[in-house]
């Protein structure tokens, strides 16, 4: 059905839609009762204290086809090797860039 946007509005319908509007949300408010406290106790926040916990991690020493960049300090492969530098020191591939 075509509107008819140049013609004359109803100021009745409206007021009465927007005291439905209102209505709705005054219940939809009381609805929700949730305690914020009990919902926030289920997360654990990042940095949250975890001395209490056992961290197992498997350490495997460095391999032979691996080196320590001398810029960013990280165990590289060796295809990551850009150059090395004059008194021997490896630099990868992204601290050369």
């Amino acid at each position: 059905m075509a509107q008819d946007y140049d013609s004359p509005r109803n100021k009745d319908e409206d007021e009465e839609s927007l005291q439905a509007l209102g209505k709705g949300s005054q219940n939809s408010s009381s609805d929700i009762d949730d305690d914020e406290n009990a919902i926030a106790e289920d997360y654990e926040l990042p940095g949250a204290d975890l001395s209490n916990e056992d961290a197992s991690v498997t350490v495997i020493p460095m391999q032979g086809d691996e080196f320590i960049c001398s810029e960013c300090y990280l165990v590289k492969h060796r295809s990551q090797l850009a150059y090395t530098t004059e008194d021997g020191q490896p630099v990868c591939k992204e601290c050369a860039a």
